[in-house]
């Protein structure tokens, strides 16, 4: 099993005991106009914006919404002017903690991003203090009880992923960003159900946390993703099947 499909794991367990970890759609519209300020409105040439969209659409927002939010991004629509901003810093136990943030007052988010670090034991770094652990890949998660490993494992490899791992509750397949939507559609053309499926930052190397360490680690991920302005946090936390039971027991 990969390292980060424990992490995955643990993000699911959460998930599913906590209905609050869904985006808000104000989150999600900022999404929507940033894909659409960076590489333009057209869903068809902008597969940051297609996959945006898709999430926008998941969540239930309506398409006046979605389309006013793509309009704002082209200029079509005046709203506010929003920058993407990387946070990098360190968690209980050394954990390397990434933060990318959309935000339309950078000094404002960047004093919120450093009391919460601060706050749960951790420490706000500067520029690429962690970033160089971490590699952009597709990651699509699929809940275990919707497909058995092997077939997983069989069209993640035609699909051209470069990991296809397991745990107890779900099957996870990592793959380049560049073939992210053709493996996506690969599991969706099996009729296979997909949990979730996002273009994330995998970390290469992982630490391994016991049940203390991870509940500080998980406060400070949860607190960074409680913040209006926080788009995704990445980790390179390594929390075992045991841990993520014995955490869920406190949800």
């Amino acid at each position: 099993m990969s390292g980060h499909s424990k992490w995955s794991t643990i993000k699911h367990k959460k998930a599913a005991l906590d209905a609050k970890r869904g985006k808000s759609w104000s989150k999600l519209a900022r999404a929507v106009t940033m894909a659409a300020k960076t590489g333009g409105g057209n869903i068809a040439d902008n597969p940051t914006l297609r996959l945006a969209v898709d999430k926008a659409k998941a969540d239930n927002m309506p398409k006046d919404t979605i389309e006013k939010a793509i309009k704002k991004g082209t200029g079509e629509l005046e709203g506010e002017s929003y920058e993407d901003v990387l946070y990098e810093g360190y968690g209980h136990g050394g954990v390397a903690v990434m933060c990318k943030a959309v935000t339309d007052n950078r000094n404002r988010t960047s004093g919120e991003i450093k009391k919460i670090f601060d706050r749960a034991g951790g420490n706000l770094g500067p520029s690429n203090c962690v970033a160089f652990q971490f590699k952009q890949k597709g990651v699509i998660v699929i809940e275990r009880d919707k497909a058995d490993e092997d077939q997983i494992m069989e069209i993640g490899i035609e699909a051209g992923a470069d990991d296809v791992s397991s745990s107890a509750h779900i099957h996870e397949v990592l793959c380049a960003p560049d073939i992210f939507e053709s493996v996506r559609d690969a599991i969706l053309a099996a009729n296979i159900e997909i949990q979730s499926a996002d273009i994330s930052m995998v970390a290469d190397n992982l630490i391994s946390l016991d049940a203390k360490a991870a509940r500080k680690v998980m406060k400070l991920i949860d607190a960074l993703e409680e913040n209006d302005d926080v788009d995704a946090v990445y980790s390179n936390s390594d929390i075992s099947d045991d841990v993520v039971a014995e955490l869920s027991k406190d949800a």
